[in-house]
């Protein structure tokens, strides 16, 4: 005699926990920026909106004159803002005194730039230690936190090199080392391989990669390289001061 069996109901398939949400290190909201000269009023920045959260890498690239160098300016508090508002680990920059907004940098914000900004007659630990220096940190541990610095981008054996005997690559390392010495919150770098030939821009990119991902750090970065782009996780382009598209990337590891 035939038994019939109920079929069992399908098991539902057990979904992946999603990953928490990382917190904002970064937030633009309807930020404006207005240059006036008098006879003319450049609106650079057009309610500009986007976060960043905390340990992500991303590229800022647009053509010429979009508002890239101006946004990063009034994100870090370099430049004020004509409307909306700019937070940092949720502090609102215009909130500060130029003092505070001062401070606030030189403690929590590293930056990398283009032409390296080092101080010829300085080594280039001397050059490192120089932002915790005229943050009142004591000598002694000032240079101790400039030789790591250098130790961590690779130059340490280069510490009393000057900048004239230091190739381009190794400048910029010199100046990523002392964007990295306070211990930033956030590391903002505007054309970071510009002044670079491809093998040393590609070793400076590889550098800047590692450390966001062995050391957690944000960075922001304003360039026209697409190969620096591609090396982010996430590229917003700007045209005009808007933000007109982003792009979330794979990066492989």
């Amino acid at each position: 005699m035939a038994v019939n069996v109920a079929p069992r109901p399908a098991t539902p398939p057990v979904k992946a926990p999603e990953a928490p949400a990382r917190e904002p290190i970064v937030e633009a909201r309807g930020v404006d920026k207005v240059y006036d000269t008098g006879k003319l009023q450049v609106h650079a920045l057009r309610e500009v909106s986007f976060t960043v959260p905390r340990g992500e890498m991303v590229a800022i690239m647009g053509p010429s004159g979009s508002g890239k160098t101006t946004l990063l300016n009034c994100l870090s508090g370099l430049d004020r803002i004509d409307g909306g508002e700019a937070l940092i680990d949720g502090v609102a920059l215009s909130a500060m005194s130029d003092e505070q907004r001062t401070d606030y940098r030189a403690r929590r914000m590293g930056f990398v730039f283009q032409f390296y900004n080092l101080m010829p007659v300085l080594t280039a630990v001397e050059n490192v230690e120089l932002p915790l220096l005229v943050s009142r940190v004591p000598a002694k541990e000032a240079r101790r936190k400039a030789h790591e610095a250098l130790e961590l981008v690779g130059l340490g054996k280069r510490a009393g090199h000057l900048p004239d005997e230091l190739s381009g690559g190794q400048r910029q390392r010199v100046t990523i080392a002392r964007a990295l010495v306070n211990d930033p919150a956030i590391v903002w770098a505007d054309e970071p391989t510009g002044d670079l030939d491809s093998e040393n821009a590609e070793e400076i990119v590889v550098l800047m990669r590692r450390l966001n991902r062995e050391r957690g750090l944000t960075f922001l970065i304003v360039t026209h390289d697409i190969g620096v782009g591609r090396a982010t996780d996430r590229i917003v382009r700007m045209v005009d001061g808007r933000i007109v598209d982003e792009q979330i990337l794979e990066v492989m590891s």
